[in-house]
């Protein structure tokens, strides 16, 4: 009877680590859009630096970057199905840097997901505040929990690509196993070949003194019987 596979153990120093990161995001989220609300009217533009960053303080009802406007409920509905993944995965999670990535997109997902509960004009349809622009970049308007999300998916991308898996282990790509493979048997093919080549000089060595002594001769020239006797 087949054992049962043992369950990993929960990584504490994972969790926590993503828990941080959510925190800081919202946090840094909603402070950044409780002071635009209290301080930037909506619609004026005021230059950080230069043309290059703006802020514009404005009422998002779409997704992030001012995208699907009139999909409110369809994007609140995306960001509490993306919180409720990330908590039941994060059990798995034993890589600190999936960890990061995680509850940098977490807490991206539940800056904007507040907006969308507990802005008006009413639960679930609630409007995100919007207020960094950098024209040069992107003509939308985005906001810090954006800003997370969009930073939590390139790194995303980049650990897919590396082959960092969920408890930080790291998965060989199927070209780089064929090379593995291939060198492993070019290794065992040279042992081998210098194995066939020590043979034949050891019989090479010994079929020399044997065709000498086959004719009655020992090396040293001297002829000798069948009993070995010295027939000189």
């Amino acid at each position: 009877m087949d054992r049962p596979v043992p369950r990993a153990k929960v990584s504490a120093r994972a969790i926590a680590a993503l828990a941080f990161a959510a925190v800081v995001v919202v946090t840094l989220d909603q402070v950044t859009k409780a002071l635009v609300v209290a301080n930037l009217p909506e619609g004026v533009v005021v230059p950080v630096v230069g043309n290059a960053l703006q802020f514009l303080s404005v009422r998002n009802p779409g997704a992030a970057f001012s995208f699907a406007v009139n999909m409110t409920w369809v994007f609140s509905i995306i960001s509490a199905a993306v919180v409720v993944a990330i908590v039941v995965y994060a059990r798995r999670i034993r890589s600190m840097w999936w960890a990061l990535v995680l509850g940098m997109l977490l807490g991206g997902a539940l800056g904007n997901l507040t907006d969308r509960l507990f802005r008006e004009p009413g639960f679930g349809r609630g409007h995100v505040v919007d207020f960094i622009s950098t024209p040069w970049m992107m003509p939308a308007i985005y906001n810090v929990a954006d800003t997370f999300i969009c930073v939590s998916m390139v790194v995303f991308v980049l650990l897919v690509i590396l082959g960092v898996n969920l408890d930080g282990t790291r998965s060989v790509s199927e070209s780089r196993a064929a090379r593995d493979a291939a060198a492993a048997d070019a290794t065992d093919g040279t042992t081998a070949a210098d194995g066939t080549d020590a043979g034949r000089a050891s019989r090479t060595a010994d079929g020399t003194f044997d065709d000498a002594t086959r004719d009655g001769h020992t090396p040293d020239g001297r002829r000798h019987d069948a009993l070995g006797h010295d027939a000189t």
